[in-house]
């Protein structure tokens, strides 16, 4: 269940002034129709984690955490650690968040994440090369946690957590694990974990999220919860710095063409930069802030 479907009704003098503003290049808060909303970040804003971050996009406020534990690796995949992903809703949010309407967008978004970032319910990333948390092959990895929190809603909530899932990545600092010489493996081995050495995940690769909104004949970024309330269908991309697409996932009762399609990924790929340049900027002064 989306959260246009949770919108109070607007009035048709409404609807139309919304529409009017898109289809004219001039939305209701006065930005174009690919502009986005200030951004804002901070990291290291749960001291508990491995890695956190806050991200404000206008009036919607999200935090996405990494926290890091010792486990076993996957069979399949011996030298990768594991990767999950889970969203939570704040039912001060909003009031699309009150009752099942919580658990029903936290399963959204989880889902519409894990797509465009982890490469699916695997968990092997597009997002990062999980390879980077494995400690002895086959035998002992890191077992990655990323939780988001919905704190604040007013539209563009999977672009939000995208970026701050990134910022709480690059926030992470990954214990250095010591296993003892000789140590069995086939039990719980005894672990020395460094409170000093840490090292970092590679964020490299790690894609920035676009959702192009269709209202009317036209696509918007960023998009409020009132815009939202008027959209035909919404596409979100993930590209990341070499735009190549990460994943893609569509939202919205409404079909679209493929050309359509292919066009939204096309403008989405050059709205990346943009967002990607400023989110990169916001997260390296959040970083030198955090270090004073």
């Amino acid at each position: 269940m989306s959260v246009r479907e949770w919108m109070v009704g607007l009035s048709a003098g409404e609807k139309h002034f919304i529409q009017g503003g898109i289809a004219q290049d001039l939305r209701a808060d006065g930005r174009k129709r690919l502009t986005y909303r200030p951004i804002y970040v901070e990291t290291g804003v749960i001291p508990q984690a491995d890695g956190s971050a806050k991200v404000k996009m206008g009036a919607t406020e999200v935090i996405a955490s990494v926290k890091l534990d010792l486990a076993r690796p996957n069979p399949s995949q011996p030298g990768k650690g594991k990767v999950s992903l889970f969203v939570s809703c704040s039912a001060t949010a909003g009031p699309m968040f009150e009752g099942r309407g919580s658990e029903e967008l936290s399963a959204e978004l989880s889902v519409a994440l894990q797509r465009c970032l982890l490469g699916g319910k695997s968990g092997a990333g597009a997002a990062f090369d999980p390879s980077c948390l494995s400690i002895v092959d086959g035998k002992l990895c890191w077992d990655a946690y990323i939780d988001g929190l919905v704190v604040s809603a007013d539209g563009n909530l999977l672009d939000a957590l995208g970026a701050a899932i990134k910022a709480a990545l690059i926030n992470t600092r990954v214990p250095v694990a010591n296993v003892p010489a000789g140590a069995s493996l086939d039990e719980d081995p005894d672990v020395d974990l460094s409170s000093q050495e840490t090292t970092r995940i590679d964020t490299s690769g790690v894609p920035v999220i676009v959702t192009l909104t269709k209202v009317g004949r036209h696509y918007i970024v960023d998009a409020t919860s009132e815009e939202e309330s008027q959209m035909s269908s919404a596409v979100s991309v993930s590209i990341n710095k070499e735009r190549r697409i990460c994943g893609l996932t569509k939202r919205g009762g409404a079909g679209l063409d493929p050309s359509i399609i292919l066009d939204m990924i096309s403008v989405a790929s050059h709205v990346s930069e943009q967002l990607m340049n400023k989110l990169d900027s916001e997260i390296a002064a959040a970083e030198a802030d955090e270090q004073m």
